[in-house]
């Protein structure tokens, strides 16, 4: 490892320790280094505050004169929240910048680099790159398409069931595979299920673990059946946003509405437009969003390719029966020619399950 890509791993670590704090800002984080010693170090703590690149100049103080800075994210160059990094780091007589990769937002991408450079400081560009560009996957799909990052997430027996033929489902898991299910709620702006869910199991859909925060819960429901008693309406531990049909009852839609939930009509008519749905919550901020449906729901995200990555969590459990609910279900792929392939797997042991983490290549 060069003493750049060890510098720029510190950065990176800085800043997916933020992770779930800054959507839908990216994650960044920022080292100084002068005469081989690390001077100054920051991340980016939340939307609306100051940059890594801020924080670790703060840091520095003069120290940062004559010295290396390195930025898993171009500095800005335009004006927004907070002034441009950009102009900071030449303000703070730096000799020497390194930058993991561009920033993917039109407004900023490359104008960073040019500031610096007709400043006469030295830029080099990709350095960890990729694990630049892995850890800000949200952002980069977000502010380039301004439509959520999806992250389709099951936890299965080792048959793909997700309940007993009974509809019994508690536990497939360990409580270790559990506990990070809530990390990744925390991590997630919105957590999305479909009615039948909420019908049979009633769930929270919160984040419990210690100063958690709980995603916006997103209800699909094309005729408004929620129950008026589900917790998701009831218990106001977070917003529930319920996308429905045009078929839906219009009284329900008040009565939800008194009870405080966001209630927003698609086109559908047999079920809930789902690019309308991502065109909404992007238009409502919503950078990244966690599927946790059953079977149908998961299914319809995956055959219009809208996926973005798969969470499984596999339980070393067999079930069995032919009508026991599996986590893909809908119509299905017709031929294996067409099969989704799942690629840059990731497998790692929580307990005695196993966590499955990879991105599908649509055919």
């Amino acid at each position: 490892m060069s003493s750049h890509e060890f510098y720029m791993n510190l950065a990176l670590q800085n800043a997916v320790s933020m992770k779930g704090q800054t959507d839908p800002n990216p994650l960044v984080g920022s080292v100084i280094v002068n005469d081989n010693q690390i001077v100054g170090i920051g991340a980016h703590l939340k939307t609306g505050g100051p940059h890594a690149e801020v924080h670790a100049l703060q840091m520095a103080g003069e120290k940062a004169e004559g010295g290396t800075i390195y930025v898993t994210l171009e500095p800005c160059s335009h004006h927004g929240r907070t002034g441009p990094c950009a102009e900071a780091i030449v303000r703070a007589g730096l000799k020497k910048v390194v930058v993991a990769t561009l920033d993917p937002n039109p407004v900023v991408s490359g104008n960073g680099i040019k500031i610096l450079e007709n400043a006469g400081l030295e830029v080099i560009v990709g350095v960890c790159e990729e694990d630049s560009r892995r850890m800000n996957e949200v952002f980069n799909k977000y502010i380039t398409t301004k439509t959520p990052f999806i992250t389709l997430k099951s936890a299965t027996t080792l048959d793909g069931k997700i309940a007993a033929y009974t509809s019994d489902s508690k536990w497939i898991t360990s409580e270790e595979a559990r506990h990070d299910v809530h990390q990744l709620r925390n991590e997630h702006a919105a957590i999305l299920v479909g009615v039948n869910t909420v019908i049979k199991d009633d769930p929270e859909l919160t984040t419990r673990i210690m100063n958690g925060r709980n995603p916006i819960r997103v209800i699909l429901d094309t005729t408004l059946k929620i129950p008026l008693i589900s917790k998701v309406v009831k218990d106001q531990l977070a917003e529930t946003w319920v996308f429905t049909g045009v078929n839906h009852s219009e009284q329900k839609k008040q009565e939800l509405e008194k009870h405080g939930v966001k209630v927003f009509v698609t086109s559908g008519n047999t079920r809930v437009s789902l690019p309308e749905v991502l065109t909404i919550l992007g238009q409502h901020h919503i950078s990244s969003l966690l599927i946790e449906g059953g079977g149908e729901v998961n299914a319809a995200f995956i055959e219009e390719h809208l996926v973005d990555k798969l969470v499984l969590y596999i339980a070393p459990k067999l079930i069995g029966g032919k009508s026991a609910p599996t986590f893909l279900e809908g119509v299905g792929i017709d031929k294996m020619s067409r099969a989704v392939d799942l690629e840059d797997l990731k497998i790692e042991k929580l307990g005695p399950d196993y966590r499955f983490v990879a991105y599908p290549r649509y055919r």
